[in-house]
């Protein structure tokens, strides 16, 4: 091995000797602690190091799709609550190249708990859906997708997904819970393509559709329609595949399943991949997070990549459920205070999978532990929300990672933002995971190789002392500090 000596003649410049080369490795790092910092950036030290992380970029993972959050109705017309400038510094925050810029995005057909109310694009029976209209958006969901893409550099993807057929086509007639009657199959799966034009006419392209949000239900609290397995897979196969493809909207890419990643993940990709016509019309899966605020679950997530290689696998929706936000108290979001929906209901068997949490952790832990088992994408759910955590017609309250209050025109950026901001801004669309050996598992960490040649890794520390660690890339070592309770983003150039 050469002998090299490092100098640091610049913030972002290292130049590495050799009695024989010069190579030199652009280094550009940001941190956000618990110690108060958000998005801080952070200066290379020399010395010894806690921890050594070496990066090996030839051996690669998936192709990441991207980062981001929800167009929800409720998000949408908080943000028309604003004054003109707030409404700005939130767009700018999520989908300027200065901020987190989000490249992979989710919004709701028909309306979700997370709207004002119950609606439907073709609210009565209408067999052909020559009365279909996306009228209920125009106010507040198309103006918040059409100034993000105003404000978007690199442009970014939008999910669609259903939380119910509209009453009329269901077996209990309800908003809630209920399954889809046979003779509306069809119906049903037009509606995806009226959708889809709809909102092309509107200059927004979707890029990709889930199946149904949570077909296993919500136990009727909000909008809901169930499915088995098999049922989600056959409507696939048998009606909105075909549809779709007679439609001219075969390249819109179709998830299925939609739900928490536990033992149902099994049941859903197997059935979703057991014929080449299934095949053939399913792209990919999505997957939620709420069966456990512990466990990401590695075993079911490396099931479903080995069960479909090359295909999405997405998570679509995840957030700090069962709470309420708390302004302007950054110390709450890093504290062990958060509950989830199962800390009240889990039987003594699970209580170990509904603990209760550090909110910062959540989010960071779980993105690196999903992406480091194949997870291409990751999707947080409001953007925005009050202080009560909605508005939610189901009283479904939430936390999300911008609270505004509309009443005083205020905006509150919690930690939360900055930790989807450390994955979303340099880990770009393209990008490849990349292999690397860790000395030391007391922190998380995670890498990618970007479409333009840089390398980006991603460390949390959850202990409460502080590291050093020693990345080494292609030869070249950088040291790096690390505080307690800390997130960092590394962006890493090495050229001869």
């Amino acid at each position: 091995m050469k002998n090299f000596k490092s100098v640091l003649v610049s913030l972002g410049t290292l130049i590495i000797f050799s009695c024989t080369e010069k190579q030199e490795l652009s280094f550009e790092a940001y941190e956000t602690s618990a110690a108060g910092g958000n998005w801080q950036a952070v200066e290379q030290m020399e010395g010894t190091a806690d921890i050594q992380m070496k990066l090996n970029p030839e051996k690669t993972y998936q192709t990441m799709t991207g980062f981001g959050g929800a167009f929800t109705e409720s998000s949408s017309y908080l943000l028309n609550q604003l004054g003109e400038e707030n409404r700005k510094k939130v767009i700018d925050a999520y989908f300027a190249p200065e901020g987190a810029a989000y490249s992979l995005t989710r919004t709701h057909i028909n309306s979700s708990d997370f709207s004002l109310g119950n609606y439907a694009y073709a609210p009565e029976e209408d067999m052909t859906l020559s009365n279909f209209s996306i009228e209920e958006d125009m106010d507040d969901v198309i103006p918040f997708i059409k100034d993000a893409m105003a404000t978007s550099e690199d442009g970014f993807k939008i999910l669609a997904s259903p939380w119910t057929a509209p009453p009329w086509m269901k077996d209990n007639k309800d908003w809630k819970g209920g399954k889809l009657l046979p003779r509306y199959y069809d119906t049903w799966a037009l509606y995806f393509s009226k959708y889809i034009d709809a909102y092309k006419a509107q200059g927004i392209d979707i890029w990709g559709l889930t199946v149904e949000n949570e077909p296993l239900g919500n136990d009727s609290n909000w909008e809901s329609m169930e499915y088995t397995a098999e049922e989600l897979a056959s409507f696939v196969e048998n009606h909105l595949g075909p549809s779709l493809e007679e439609n001219g909207h075969q390249d819109v890419v179709l998830l299925g399943y939609d739900q928490n990643r536990d033992e149902e993940l099994d049941h859903f990709t197997e059935a979703q991949w057991s014929n080449e016509t299934r095949k053939k019309y399913f792209d990919g899966t999505a997957v939620h997070w709420y069966a456990s605020t512990y466990k990401y679950y590695p075993e079911l997530l490396q099931m479903a990549h080995d069960r479909a290689p090359g295909k999405y696998l997405i998570q679509s929706e995840a957030c700090v459920d069962a709470e309420v936000p708390h302004w302007h108290d950054d110390a709450w979001y890093w504290a062990k205070e958060a509950t989830d929906w199962g800390w009240t209901w889990a039987p003594e068997e699970l209580k170990a999978d509904h603990p209760k949490y550090v909110p910062v952790y959540r989010y960071a832990r779980d993105i690196i532990g999903s992406m480091n088992n194949w997870v291409d994408g990751w999707i947080d759910w409001n953007m925005v929300l009050d202080r009560e955590g909605g508005p939610n017609w189901a009283s479904n309250w939430c936390i999300s990672p911008v609270i505004v209050d509309p009443d005083a025109d205020e905006v509150y950026f919690t930690p939360l933002y900055y930790v989807m901001k450390h994955f979303s801004k340099y880990i770009r669309p393209g990008a490849e995971r990349i292999d690397f050996n860790l000395s030391d598992d007391s922190i998380m960490a995670t890498a990618t190789t970007n479409p333009d040649g840089s390398t980006v890794v991603v460390l949390l520390n959850m202990e409460e002392v502080a590291k050093t660690v020693r990345i080494e890339l292609n030869g070249v070592f950088v040291n790096v500090p690390l505080k307690a309770q800390a997130i960092q983003t590394l962006v890493l150039n090495a050229t001869e």
